[in-house]
């Protein structure tokens, strides 16, 4: 009891400060469009049942209508082939939504090449500068491209050959996935694999090697400038949908501001 309230009064005076990671959804949250003949995932709708009127007179409500895979939202193994024997959204353990958060900072990179991909070599090079990275960790990749987390078009980055948006090598995908103890990984893009990932071996590696793993992926991941490399702790708060290959989700982080 006494850790919990030294919690609550540290949020209360402000020696820890909650910064909220999560994209807000709207109409206008960019989505994925997959080609022809794959469905691509609904985007956000609200649908209005009542608003103080003849269908409600004293309230107000919505339907919604959205993908799973959505603005921030997490990737769970049954996404994927490789981790289709594995959880549901419903059935993951809470221990692993709640982490420490280690944030490479590669926006440099990313603003000078928007196919920037991390490789190990940057991982463990990141490790002898800050220390190796915890067990239950979640690494979150900073590249910038949060700031473009409202425009369709800059944030997918597209052009004839597919998008171009930065992340991580197969290479890396495969070390992270079976060489260490994270529970995930976020990106500030669309997708927790690179735009260009689709030429890849194997194709979206990220996909095929984290999910198979039985790690998680978060995605469009907003304000990672204002968390420290170390020291932090991330909250991953989706739906505990039956069944779901994924959830929009409240992603927060907790900050040590003394």
């Amino acid at each position: 009891m006494a850790l919990l309230n030294d919690l609550l009064s540290s949020l209360s005076a402000g020696n820890i400060e909650i910064v909220d990671l999560t994209n807000k959804l709207s109409a206008t949250t960019p989505g994925l469009t997959l080609p022809e003949p794959y469905a691509s995932p609904h985007p956000f709708e609200l649908e209005e049942l009542a608003a103080y009127d003849d269908r409600g007179p004293v309230w107000k409500q919505h339907n919604i209508h959205v993908g799973e895979h959505t603005g921030t939202h997490l990737d769970v193994p049954i996404h994927w082939i490789t981790g289709r024997d594995g959880s549901d959204v419903s059935e993951l353990p809470l221990g692993r939504l709640i982490g420490p958060a280690v944030v490479l900072d590669f926006s440099a990179e990313a603003s000078a090449n928007s196919d920037f991909l991390l490789e190990t070599s940057h991982v463990k090079a990141w490790e002898e500068k800050h220390g190796e990275i915890p067990d239950n960790a979640w690494l979150l990749l900073r590249t910038g491209w949060d700031s473009y987390a409202q425009d369709q078009d800059k944030f997918l980055n597209a052009d004839e050959t597919g998008p171009h948006t930065p992340g991580i090598s197969a290479e890396c995908a495969k070390w992270l996935a079976e060489e260490t103890k994270i529970s995930g990984v976020g990106v500030e893009t669309l997708g927790i694999d690179a735009g260009q990932a689709h030429g890849m071996d194997p194709e979206m590696p990220m996909h095929y090697y984290l999910l198979g793993n039985d790690k998680y992926g978060i995605t469009s991941l907003q304000n990672l400038a204002k968390l420290p490399s170390t020291g932090a702790v991330i909250v991953v708060s989706p739906l505990p949908i039956v069944g779901g290959t994924g959830s929009p989700a409240r992603v927060y982080a907790l900050v040590d501001r003394n």
